[in-house]
């Protein structure tokens, strides 16, 4: 796994041992920053359930301002750490260990707003998509222009609405999904 483009291309990340954490591929990273790619300079990120951290990282090395890294496995976290200690990145992230519902609602009571927010819970976890899609479609994170990207198995076609988010878009890769999703 490494990071795409931008600042720290090349750059190689470690994912968390064990098979616990399923890593977002280095090509549907690619996919998911190509499009996404106009609004990304100074633009403020959440990676939910962010694993090895590697898109909230990806986002940094392209000119994200700020990113909230959200992760509640403590191997995880660490593999978080070690990432951006490795890449010497020292400013312009938060990581926060702990579940991911408690993490919106602190971030929503501090008055954080993203631009994009990526939700990549366990596939598995279908109560982790209705969760976190719902608070945020609620929530004071987002305005009308942010984006809400949710990774999920192509088996799995999460519905088009969660509140007020509406889908927009739907692309497949191999056995992934991105939904895209905003304030409708």
């Amino acid at each position: 796994m490494r990071v795409i483009a931008g600042q720290y291309r090349s750059r190689r990340l470690v994912a968390p041992a064990g098979s616990d954490t399923r890593p977002t591929s280095d090509r549907l990273r690619e996919t998911l920053f190509n499009i996404v790619s106009a609004g990304l300079a100074d633009s403020v990120w959440l990676d939910l359930f962010a694993g090895s951290g590697a898109v909230g990282i990806e986002a940094l090395s392209r000119g994200a301002r700020m990113v909230y890294f959200v992760e509640s496995a403590a191997r995880a976290a660490k593999t978080i750490r070690t990432n951006l200690r490795s890449l010497s990145i020292t400013d312009g992230f938060e990581v926060q260990e702990r579940d991911a519902l408690q993490a919106l609602r602190a971030l929503d009571a501090a008055a954080v707003v993203c631009d994009f927010s990526f939700v990549d819970p366990p596939y598995a976890e279908d109560s982790a998509y209705e969760q976190s899609l719902g608070f945020l479609s609620q929530s004071r994170l987002l305005t009308s222009k942010s984006i809400v990207i949710a990774e999920h198995d192509k088996h799995t076609d999460l519905s088009s609405r969660f509140g007020a988010l509406e889908r927009f878009r739907r692309l497949q890769q191999g056995d992934a999904v991105l939904s895209f999703y905003r304030r409708s």
